[in-house]
């Protein structure tokens, strides 16, 4: 190869190193700023829902505002309910907590405004049927006190709610009260650790973490912005030294 021809592919492999280089740091430093982004949204959400968790309880949202209701904004609120239970229509949602596995008891609350699904808490296997957990079926007009929950519609991962044969694997609020007459409120209340009769069911087991790795991703992502970089840098180093021998 003559050295006109080694200095034309030289320049050329340079272009293509530079273009490879340039649209790799796009990318990295486009992923490394997003992960920015989601920390502090992150970080938002984790001190919005610390706040609720600290005030105290509120009453639960009455129909009017059923509507304007959403995740970012209410997920997590501490409430109180005065209704009476129907425990007739109870249903049993696949749960797997600091207990064991088992199910959460979901039970419609009738109100004067409406009906609300609360989860009671969670009963093992040897206590799905409500025979035996008598003294836990609260009769008459009780309070509950606890937090709100989005609803949870579809099923979880790999396994789907199958109505029809009572088989549910997350809180589907719209599903779990289809046959319901009247306003339902489209959350569900966790109840608090206030115990049952009998023990059963055992509420306060809400698990509130949120998981936030988005620091170590973003800097993973500069990281490899540098490397690549330096990277580059060597490559054309060498490529130089080669053309100088």
């Amino acid at each position: 190869m003559t050295a006109r021809a080694r200095h034309r592919f030289s320049t050329l492999a340079l272009a293509i190193l530079a273009g490879a280089t340039l649209l790799l740091l796009i990318l990295f430093i486009s992923l490394g700023v997003w992960q920015v982004q989601r920390l502090h949204w992150k970080q938002d959400l984790i001190a919005r829902v610390d706040a609720r968790l600290a005030a105290d309880p509120v009453p639960a949202p009455l129909p009017a505002a059923w509507d304007t209701l959403s995740e970012a904004t209410d997920e997590y609120r501490k409430v109180t309910l005065r209704g009476i239970f129907d425990h007739d229509d109870e249903t049993l949602v696949k749960a797997v907590t600091e207990l064991g596995g088992g199910f959460w008891v979901m039970t419609p609350l009738e109100t004067p405004r409406g009906t609300y699904l609360v989860n009671r808490g969670f009963v093992p296997p040897e206590r799905r049927d409500p025979a035996t957990r008598p003294e836990g079926q609260m009769q008459g007009l009780v309070t509950v006190s606890g937090l709100m929950r989005m609803s949870q519609p579809d099923g979880a991962f790999l396994r789907a709610n199958d109505p029809e044969a009572d088989r549910w694997y997350s809180r589907d609020v719209a599903a779990i009260t289809a046959d319901r007459e009247g306003p339902v409120a489209p959350f569900f209340v966790d109840a608090d650790a206030t115990p049952n009769p009998g023990g059963y069911p055992v509420g306060g087991l809400t698990v509130v973490a949120f998981r936030n790795s988005h620091l170590s991703y973003a800097l993973t992502w500069f990281a490899l912005a540098v490397g690549t970089l330096g990277a580059a840098f060597l490559v054309i180093r060498h490529g130089r030294r080669q053309e100088t021998r």
